[in-house]
């Protein structure tokens, strides 16, 4: 590329969106190389669009020179969705941070791909509504980067994941149209289902520049409870055994023994010490409605040999008990330089079996790694403890990497259950997914992005199609 080329470039995304919210000086660059796990390339720009027009000037530009185009909200994704590849643009959502509507009547919101999830939480709270879709990192996450990615959390057990409440999104096509698709429609099947389409796409098909949400009604009441058990197959068998007995909670976290200990260590008093697994079980419902539920709850738990640690008394209570599942992750961070952090799904029934495996593997290349999940809805996140400096370990790293992908797909799983594939799990997806699907995929790629700008490197394995 010409130097000349590069600056009329930039000079290009200044008229569009002022030259004070364009990025570009080498220093600037370096932050965003970076997601919660992945590093690439430092971009030739970071761009801060303030609405749907800019964003469409912008994309008619980056195809016009050629340029990749990677959008980026918090940069907390977990798989190298939002870094660049080699150089090119990042479009960042930051200045796009309006809730444009709350309707109670309808239950739905209107926001923009900037808002961060856990104010729409609140704004909703305040009408008395409800959005499930509860990402780990809530506080600093947003929208568009949840819809990218499909993000899901712990209340996907009972509710589902982000796509199940995107009823209609407005989005930037790599021609640099507007393409709206749904609405506030609960139903509607005229046509193919593009929201669905987009909505995990990772920013490769189309731009995202608002997105339309349901809501639901506030629970009327919640209770939250933390069980034991002296082996986590036992806790997995629980999974299995709360769902043969029609018992639908809200969230069903498990821990396993290594998970435990480090957050103990990290929040003393916080979890029952020395247990090998922990559940922690969290009902909705209308007060009068918990005790019974919770009492099911408790029986389930005792056909696996499980019992009762400690029920929260009030939400004060119930927030400490949330607090050392929180805490897993910063506790982690502190048990190992480098913490590699998966995630794989598999169905719920085989929740204890999966983790015994990841132990195995474990063992098998002599490294610790920590279990912890969603296993309501079979969603498990290994997180190896290594470090980066050290070849040796990093390369048996690896190789438990692709034995929890192939232990997971062997189960029935698949790859990810809500980080996405991004640039880090791109290489494992001819064995995830079915080569003719794989090649539907690639040909709505080609059909939607037919130059290749959007995101490129990402979800596809390298390689000839």
């Amino acid at each position: 590329m010409r130097p000349s080329a590069g600056r009329q470039f930039i000079r290009g995304l200044g008229k569009i969106v002022g030259r004070e919210n364009v990025e570009h000086e080498p220093e600037d660059m370096s932050c965003y190389r970076f997601d919660g796990i992945a590093r690439g390339e430092a971009p030739e720009a970071v761009v801060h669009p303030a609405d749907a027009g800019e964003v469409a000037r912008i994309v008619q530009l980056a195809a016009q020179a050629g340029r990749p185009l990677i959008p980026r909200g918090a940069g907390t994704g977990l798989s190298g969705g939002a870094t660049t590849a080699a150089g090119g643009l990042i479009v960042n959502f930051d200045r796009m941070d309006r809730i444009r509507s709350i309707s109670r009547e309808d239950m739905a919101a209107v926001v923009e791909p900037g808002v961060i999830n856990r104010d729409l939480k609140q704004a909703a709270a305040g009408e008395n509504l409800f959005y499930p879709p509860d990402p780990s990192s809530t506080r600093v996450c947003t929208l568009g980067g949840n819809v990218a990615e499909n993000a899901g959390g712990p209340y996907g057990t009972k509710y589902g994941v982000t796509g199940d409440f995107v009823l209609g999104l407005e989005a930037v096509t790599a021609d640099g149209e507007l393409l709206v698709t749904g609405g506030r429609n609960r139903r509607d099947v005229a046509g193919y289902d593009l929201t669905s389409l987009l909505v995990g796409s990772e920013g490769t098909l189309a731009v995202v520049t608002a997105i339309t949400v349901r809501l639901l009604p506030q629970p009327a009441a919640r209770q939250v409870a933390l069980y034991v058990f002296d082996s986590v197959e036992a806790a997995g068998k629980t999974v299995a055994e709360m769902n043969l007995r029609s018992l639908q909670a809200a969230a069903v976290e498990i821990m396993d023994h290594i998970t435990v200990r480090c957050v103990e260590s990290y929040l003393p008093g916080s979890l029952p010490s020395g247990a090998q697994a922990v559940l922690l079980v969290e009902l909705h419902g209308e007060r009068e409605s918990l005790e019974p539920q919770a009492r099911r709850v408790e029986e389930a738990c005792a056909v696996a040999g499980g019992r009762l640690a400690r029920l929260a008394a009030d939400e004060e209570e119930a927030e400490r008990i949330w607090d050392a599942r929180r805490a897993i992750s910063p506790s982690l961070g502190r048990m190992a330089p480098t913490k590699i952090g998966e995630d794989i799904s598999v169905p719920p029934s085989r929740v204890g079996e999966m983790i015994a495996r990841i132990h195995e593997i474990a063992a098998g290349n002599d490294l610790e790694i920590a279990v912890f999940g969603h296993a309501g809805d079979g969603n498990l996140h290994p997180n190896i403890l290594t470090d980066r400096r050290d070849g040796s370990r990093m390369a048996r790293a690896e190789t438990a990497v692709a034995g929890i992908f192939a232990a997971a797909l062997e189960l029935g799983g698949t790859l990810s259950g809500e980080h996405g594939i991004g640039s880090t799990k791109s290489t494992y997806m001819r064995d995830g997914v079915q080569d003719k699907a794989l090649a539907v995929m690639r040909d709505i790629k080609r059909t939607l992005d037919p130059d290749g700008i959007l995101n490129p490197g990402k979800i596809f394995p390298p390689g000839p199609a």
